[in-house]
């Protein structure tokens, strides 16, 4: 392996698989809705839907221990029940990807994990800053390049609520194909 290589790395806490099911369903149905009104969606598969803590993009293979080690050393706190709430379609203006909202019931447990997560990672290699704040989400599916759909309503979402019981090292693998991730390691929430 060179010294070159790199891999695409992201921390996300993990969804029980009913969930997962439940959004991709919605996600497949959104989709569905949104190509009638001329949008180009592609609904994310059940076993890539997650809730993004921190994108850490490219990084040195060499860094993977590192990343690893700071992850380990985040004391394990449980983080309480989360709900989620209304689609998003994201960036607002020049939509990308169709989300929905994820909340708990302070808005604080989410937004401290993140600070923990980041300020762990940032101890440990060097992260680029944050260009938008945190917004709790999940991407259910994402726009093909003709773009967003004339009509954005869509179908309510799903009223699920769960307490998070792991959060994930990943690593993204992409290809022509589609993406596909690979968990390098898994820390207990509670």
């Amino acid at each position: 392996m060179s010294q070159s290589a790199t891999a695409r790395l992201f921390v996300a806490v993990e969804l029980p698989a009913p969930v997962r099911l439940t959004l991709a369903h919605w996600g497949r149905t959104a989709a569905g809705v949104a190509r009638a009104s001329g949008g180009e969606l592609r609904a994310v598969d059940e076993s890539m839907l997650h809730l993004t803590m921190c994108f850490l993009g490219g990084r040195p293979i060499g860094e993977i221990a590192a990343v690893k080690d700071a992850l380990s050393a985040i004391e394990p706190r449980a983080l309480g029940e989360i709900s989620l709430g209304a689609p998003l379609w994201l960036p607002p203006r020049r939509a990308r990807v169709l989300a929905i909202e994820v909340h708990d019931d302070s808005q604080r447990t989410l937004q401290a994990l993140h600070r923990e997560v980041r300020g762990a990672l940032t101890a440990a290699c060097e992260l680029p800053s944050e260009r938008r704040r945190f917004r709790p989400h999940v991407t259910v599916a994402r726009m093909r390049s003709t773009g967003a759909p004339r009509e954005r309503r869509l179908p309510a979402t799903p009223l699920l609520s769960f307490t998070p019981k792991t959060f994930v090292l990943y690593r993204s693998w992409l290809s022509p194909a589609g993406g596909s991730y690979e968990p390098l390691q898994e820390i207990a929430l509670d």
